[in-house]
This record gives C-alpha cells, structure tokens and sequence, in this order.
C-alpha cells in the first residue's frame, strides 16, 4: 500500500550516494556540456543544443534513479528479506509495483531538479509545450530501467551493485547517444547504437524537440529491451524467493 511505498521512497532518499549519483551528477553534466558557449546555442529542431543536452541528462538521470530503485533488492536480499516474503501477504507482483513506484518518484526528483537548473539558466530554447512533453515522456520512458535494475540486483552481490550500475548505464548511454550525438560515429556504431538499451528511449523523449520523421525502430527497441529485463528480473526474482 502508500505506507510501503512511503517506506521505499523515504530510504532511497536517505542514501547519499544514490541522491549524488541520480539528482547531482546529471545537473553537473547539464551545467558542464549545456552550457559551452561553443555550441549551445546552435539550432537544434525546434530548439538549440543546450536543449538537446538538458533533455539527455534528465533521460540519464531518471533511468540512473530507476535502476538504482529496482537495484536496491540487492540490498534486501542479503538480508534475508526476499526469503521472508514467501510468508507476507505481500505478492511478488505487488512487491514489484512497490519498487516500480518508488523509482518513478526518484525519477521525478531527478528529472525535475536538471529541468529546473537549466530553466533558471536561460540557455535551453524549446516551446513550452517541448519542455512539458519532453520531461514527461524521460519520466515515464525511463520506467523500463527499474526492470533492469531489479535484474542486475537479484544477479550481482549487494556491495558491487551500484558501481556496476553507474559503469553499465555510462555505456549504455554513450551507446544510445546520450552524451555524444549518434551523428559523429562511424556508420558502423551507429547500426551498432540501434540494439543499445538507451537508444529507442533517447529517440522517443528527444522527438518533440528535434521533430523530422518518427523512428518506428525507437518504439520496437524500447519494447524489446522491457520484454528482455523483465523476463531477467523475473526469472532472478523467481529463483531468489525460492530458496527459502
């Protein structure tokens, strides 16, 4: 119910190191690579680069602030608490929904605070309607990496998690084209960038700002990757609840 997801929402704000690494890290990024005067004000869509890159490191924190939400039942697992909810009414379904709320809530923390900084800023140009959209769909698109963090935290011990998390994430996000543009890879990376986990989404919230014509590829590459690290998450789920 609200009071577990009040529970879960209140001790991921609790940890510093999760808070540094999905609210402070990407506002950095934003004030560091948004705000070069070299190129942040080029055109870009229906806006200029600044905006482009205030939109990716919102996408890089929310799906930072997810998996660490999904990730935290490493945590739990170690001590012993996915074995005793074999005996609480508590479903493995409900469980889940508990862990997928709570990230969603970090989440918005994460998205919310880069946005914020770069209105406050004045370098990010879009409509108003681009700023709402695009902050939405980087909220809810970033959901499907609590699947993968709820995988990668039934697969790996407690006390590795989150560094294997921010390295993995670094690459899946230098993969999509997160931090550079897809445009300045070789032709070769870039079909290659098509089958990483980041680069449907980053296509999908980046779609309002730079328009053009809408990738199908985006929507079948984010579905896969969901299908894939809930299948992971289950299958890891189903084998640490076993074990009693």
């Amino acid at each position: 119910g609200p009071a577990v997801v009040r529970l879960e929402v209140r001790r991921l704000l609790r940890n510093r190191r999760t808070l540094i690494f999905t609210v402070i890290a990407p506002t950095l990024f934003f004030l560091i690579f948004g705000l070069n005067g070299a190129y942040a004000d080029l055109r870009a869509g229906r806006g200029n680069v600044s905006a482009s890159v205030l939109i990716s490191m919102a996408l890089y924190g929310a799906v930072l602030a997810t998996t660490s939400g999904g990730a935290t039942v490493s945590l739990e697992r170690a001590a012993g608490w996915t074995r005793t909810l074999r005996v609480t009414p508590l479903s493995s379904a409900a469980y889940i929904a508990v862990k997928m709320v709570a990230s969603l809530v970090l989440g918005s923390a994460s998205v919310a605070v880069v946005y914020v900084v770069g209105a406050a800023s004045g370098k990010p140009a879009m409509p108003l309607w681009v700023w709402i959209v695009s902050a939405v769909a980087t909220w809810i698109g970033s959901l499907v990496f609590t699947a993968f963090g709820l995988f990668v935290g039934y697969l790996l011990p407690s006390e590795n998690v989150m560094q294997i998390i921010g390295f993995t994430l670094m690459l899946f996000s230098f993969g999509g084209g997160l931090f550079i543009p897809l445009s300045q890879y070789s032709p070769a990376l870039r079909t290659l960038a098509e089958f990483t986990p980041l680069w449907g989404l980053n296509g999908l919230v980046h779609f309002p700002l730079m328009g053009g014509a809408f990738d199908v590829g985006w929507v079948a590459n984010l579905l896969a990757w969901l299908v894939l690290f809930s299948l992971g998450a289950v299958w890891r789920f189903s084998r640490a609840t076993s074990r009693v």
